[in-house]
């Protein structure tokens, strides 16, 4: 069983949903960032979802945007990105990591060669956000040879036919995408999120995972209370741009990133009591 499918077991088990923060590798540097990266799990972390940098994420908003020009800024690359999950699986064996990201490093880096190292390095899935399903076959197969599950999107404006398609080879989780939109920009209606969990649920068994929009606990806890799933981005990676504006110390700016984070993953976990 993989660490994907482990851990929403577990989840089911316990009759509550995972959280899965996520923040940018190498952001605002590759040290502060693995400072946070390797006590996510500690601050409640089920899962959790590592931005790969990338010069022009058109699916993110302004603040993963400026995430992932911190990281790129700081010299974080693909390799760097990989090199952190190496480090975080020397000391955790259990949380899995999915990278987030777009084709266009995977294709300058190799795509077998990419899923290899993701696979060694241990990466348990990847959301690539610019390949969709018709996209995506030049991934299937180096990924499923590296034991990588690939985490598909579906969106407010996904119908019936176009969600069979979606599902057709998705591994993992389903990101259900909450808002037509970038990320962070836009909130959403609980009623309508509910309602679509439940028809992405009779065409398919796969874990439902719901972000963008997120921003504090109790949205992250209403999230809970129907889905495998609450993933939060935006809200945390502004947090560490605020600290970062206020000239905190980097000690201070980790410590309120997970103090947040365990914010969230609490509401999260405490949602269906």
């Amino acid at each position: 069983m993989s660490r994907i499918a482990k851990r929403y077991s577990e989840l089911r088990a316990e009759n509550r949903a995972g959280f899965i923060p996520f923040i940018t590798a190498g952001d605002p540097d590759a040290e502060t960032s693995f400072a946070i990266l390797e006590k996510l799990p500690e601050a409640g972390a089920d899962i959790i979802e590592l931005g790969m940098p990338f010069s022009d994420p058109m699916a993110d908003g302004p603040d993963i945007q400026a995430a992932s020009m911190r990281a790129l800024n700081a010299g974080m690359t693909v390799k760097g990105t990989l090199a952190l999950v190496k480090r975080f699986r020397a000391r955790d064996t259990d949380t899995p990591i999915v990278l987030m990201g777009y084709y266009n490093p995977i294709h300058a880096y190799g795509v077998e060669n990419f899923a290899a190292d993701a696979g060694a390095a241990g990466v348990d899935g990847l959301i690539i956000v610019d390949l969709g399903p018709e996209e995506d076959v030049v991934l299937r197969a180096p990924a499923k040879k590296a034991g990588l599950d690939i985490v598909r999107l579906a969106t407010p404006t996904t119908d019936d036919a176009r969600l069979a398609t979606v599902l057709d080879g998705a591994g993992g989780f389903l990101y259900y995408v909450s808002i037509a939109g970038v990320t962070g920009t836009k909130t959403f209606t609980e009623d309508d999120v509910k309602a679509a969990v439940a028809r992405i649920r009779r065409m398919s068994q796969l874990p439902c995972a719901v972000g963008f929009g997120i921003r504090d606990a109790e949205q992250a806890a209403g999230i809970a209370r129907f889905a495998d799933a609450a993933v939060v981005g935006s809200a945390i990676v502004s947090g560490i741009a605020k600290s970062l504006a206020s000239a905190r110390p980097n000690t201070r700016l980790i410590a309120d990133t997970l103090e947040f984070c365990r914010k969230l993953a609490d509401a999260v976990h405490k949602a269906r009591d």
